[in-house]
């Protein structure tokens, strides 16, 4: 949500940095609003001040034992009169409020320009992209071979954009995930927190997927919705409160199945289980004072990068351009991960520093050091990582002539010791 005093102190600016998402002006017609809202707000004080006046006259006629019945009318009108203001006064806080919410975060000024992926900027890229001595194939057909991923019946269980695994592959998506919470939470610091899969409206507000991306969701007919990541219920925790200064940091982390309608994905992905309507995700959020929210973003990108680095899995950092960034963030960066089968990059981790949208959305503040002033905080929230695009990474850059997987090392303790699944 946005600060309104950031509105009127400069709505040109306000303007131009929606334009950076490709989005027309709207400054004004906020305004209009707002100047409505606060010219009502000033005739209710002048209409109070008269009926305040009013009363102190009728007052004295009383005292006097004149006839106030001219004034006792004068001022039944101005009760009506500020009443009929006052009724208006809802409906332009709700009006304000519909025009704000559906607008995106603003971006920080070094966002790279550009209207979609093809401007986004690779910063760097780590590890080796592996040679094989034969065609590399795709994770779904190495999968398929060994007998250990299923879509057909995935798809009379459940219909497209579902995946049955079985044996020891679904034994490693549970080993990655395991081994990617006891790095966060051991080496990393984060908290392991298991948070509801179903959540309230309000919750989903907080955090920017509703309203605007209501069509994204999936929704249980008694109106909660299945969570689109664990960085709804995470961050929602802070929802409400003054933290105290000295409790930040808050570094949260959970590995929870999520739930995306993939609206707007029709005919992409869909072979394999790139783009799924459940996965399994490991999530970290951070809750920080504002100033510390930059070096949060880098610390939290970091430990994304170690799970890949750990696995040894080639990537490439991305910082994303103003028309691929997020609707909560003001900056983001993703990590794609090499897929050989497919020769190309894919996204597997997304770390996004949020500064104070989310927290204005749900009411989340600090109290600062001095215990005199309260401030919202900033919100972080990164994938560390995606399990099932892990595994997906794994089996196409781990992949042997014959077809099996080799296990990477990281990941056998979970694995009681298994260094290769075969067919």
């Amino acid at each position: 949500m946005h600060d309104i005093r950031q509105l009127r102190a400069d709505p040109a600016a306000f303007d131009a940095a929606l334009a950076r998402r490709g989005l027309a002006p709207c400054a004004a017609a906020v305004l209009a609003l707002d100047q409505a809202r606060r010219d009502a707000t000033t005739r209710v004080q002048d209409i109070q001040a008269r009926r305040n006046a009013l009363s102190r006259e009728i007052g004295a006629q009383r005292r006097a034992g004149a006839d106030s019945g001219a004034l006792d009318a004068q001022a039944r009108a101005l009760r009506g009169q500020m009443e009929a203001i006052e009724a208006d006064v809802p409906a332009l806080d709700g009006a304000i409020r519909a025009a704000l919410e559906t607008l995106p975060n603003r971006l920080d000024d070094d966002v790279p320009d550009g209207a979609d992926e093809r401007a986004n900027v690779v910063m760097k890229e780590i590890g080796e992209r592996p040679r094989f001595a034969f065609t590399p194939r795709q994770h779904f057909e190495l999968g398929e071979a060994l007998g250990l991923m299923q879509f057909e019946p995935a798809a009379r269980l459940a219909g497209a954009r579902f995946t049955v695994l079985r044996g020891a592959l679904a034994r490693l998506e549970r080993a990655l995930g395991q081994f990617m919470l006891d790095l966060h939470t051991g080496p990393h610091g984060y908290e392991e927190v298991q948070v509801p899969a179903l959540v309230n409206d309000a919750t989903m507000y907080g955090t920017g997927q509703l309203p605007k991306f209501a069509d994204d969701l999936f929704r249980t007919t008694d109106g909660r919705w299945l969570i689109p990541t664990a960085e709804v219920p995470l961050t929602n925790l802070a929802a409400g409160d003054i933290l105290p200064a000295g409790a930040l940091p808050l570094r949260l982390t959970a590995l929870t199945d999520c739930f995306r309608a993939e609206a707007g994905a029709a005919g992409r992905d869909t072979r394999g289980m790139l783009r799924q309507h459940q996965f399994r995700k490991v999530e970290m959020v951070s809750i920080t004072r504002p100033e510390d929210s930059d070096a949060e973003h880098e610390r939290m990108t970091g430990c994304a990068e170690a799970v890949l680095e750990a696995l040894l899995l080639p990537y490439r950092r991305v910082f994303l351009c103003a028309g691929d960034t997020g609707f909560s963030a003001a900056r983001t960066y993703d990590l794609e991960v090499w897929l050989p089968g497919q020769g190309a990059w894919r996204e597997i981790s997304s770390c996004s520093n949020c500064r104070d949208f989310q927290a204005r959305r749900m009411n989340a503040r600090f109290r600062t050091p001095d215990g005199k002033a309260v401030a919202h905080v900033h919100t972080l929230n990164g994938s560390g990582v995606a399990v099932g695009r892990a595994l997906i990474a794994v089996m196409e850059n781990h992949q042997q002539a014959d077809g099996s997987i080799a296990v990477p090392e990281a990941v056998r303790p979970w694995m009681g010791g298994m260094e290769r699944i075969g067919a």
